[in-house]
């Protein structure tokens, strides 16, 4: 199911061009967590020139647009840290 979820994040994040990107499922930390039972806990970490220019709260809101319906199904918390090259 992870590995799934992971995917569907993946390819929801693609339009934004991303030079590096890697999700983490932190489910386990969750275990007995009634959310956990409604979608996965992740941690992503994206590196996109899209995000120049913006700030963290809009390009946060902008990841949240790209996965708004998994959001509601698939993912029940994500952590972000959205860079761009110049700020590795």
């Amino acid at each position: 199911m992870s590995e799934k979820r992971i995917k569907l994040i993946q390819d929801g994040l693609k339009c934004l061009d991303p030079i590096k990107m890697d999700i983490i499922d932190e489910g386990h930390l969750h275990v007995g967590h009634a959310g956990a039972k409604s979608g996965g806990h992740f941690k992503l970490y994206i590196v996109s020139e899209v995000f120049n220019g913006q700030s963290i709260i809009n390009r946060h809101k902008l990841i949240y647009g790209k996965l708004d319906k998994l959001m509601k199904t698939e993912v029940h918390a994500l952590s972000i840290k959205a860079v761009t090259p110049e700020e590795l």
